[in-house]
């Protein structure tokens, strides 16, 4: 509906939307298998997903938490990888990872039903800045933000 949308409204370029579960790893390559194949691959691939829920650290549902990590944890790392793995494939030397975060991945407010979430996002924090080092050492000029 969205794509039908941005067309009918005369914006440049297409939207083509994928349905994709991000806390499932098969689904998550599947979506990059039909990029490859509509499309080549990835030349920018934009982490922005993120899942909180209310799962305090004394009191939360072991659940809540694993679903946390796997939407922001496992899905930015698991793209990541593919993106990384679809533009060297294809000699992309000039592609760029993004990674969307929260200011809960960078400061711990003093609400208790944040603390896990928060700590999911301190991750991507970590994750962006080691994917810059691996960057480098690979001699690359992808670029991590």
């Amino acid at each position: 509906k969205l794509a039908a949308e941005c067309q009918s409204a005369g914006y440049p370029g297409t939207l083509i939307p994928y349905k994709c579960d991000l806390s499932n790893e098969e689904e998550i390559l599947s979506m990059f298998s039909a990029i490859k194949t509509l499309h080549q691959g990835v030349d920018v691939c934009i982490n922005n997903a993120g899942l909180a829920r209310p799962e305090p650290l004394l009191s939360g549902k072991t659940e809540g938490w694993r679903t946390m990590i796997d939407v922001n944890v496992m899905a930015v790392s698991i793209c990541t990888r593919e993106a990384y793995q679809s533009m060297k494939e294809r000699s992309i030397d000039d592609g760029h990872i993004i990674n969307i975060n929260s200011m809960n991945g960078h400061s711990v407010v003093p609400q208790s039903v944040v603390h896990f979430y928060s700590a999911t996002k301190y991750a991507v924090t970590a994750l962006t800045e080691g994917l810059r080092q691996e960057l480098r050492e690979a001699k690359t000029h992808i670029r991590a933000t």
